[in-house]
């Protein structure tokens, strides 16, 4: 499902995405995506001390082809609902 943002980071070297993350899941996965436009993603970490927040990080920049570097939560780094930044 990242196929799509992959290719439109590719044409435009940044890209900006809501995302809803799922904490705790048995693994990390897709969910779906929401009405909105929203993302909604399960990780495979708990939400404390930044684990979820990491592996949502991993796992964005390994769907995207992008450097964990290039990645940044805008805002709700401790919240559900996150405003990411992915730069190139």
């Amino acid at each position: 499902m990242l196929e799509k943002y992959s290719k439109n980071l590719a044409d435009n070297k940044e890209i900006y995405l809501r995302i809803k993350v799922l904490a705790g899941a048995g693994k990390t996965v897709f969910v779906e995506e929401m009405a909105d436009g929203t993302l909604k993603i399960a990780v495979a970490a708990v939400p404390e001390k930044g684990k979820a927040n990491l592996e949502l990080i991993k796992y964005l920049a390994k769907g995207l082809g992008a450097a964990k570097s290039d990645i940044k939560i805008i805002s709700g780094a401790g919240e559900r609902l996150k405003l990411i930044k992915i730069s190139r």
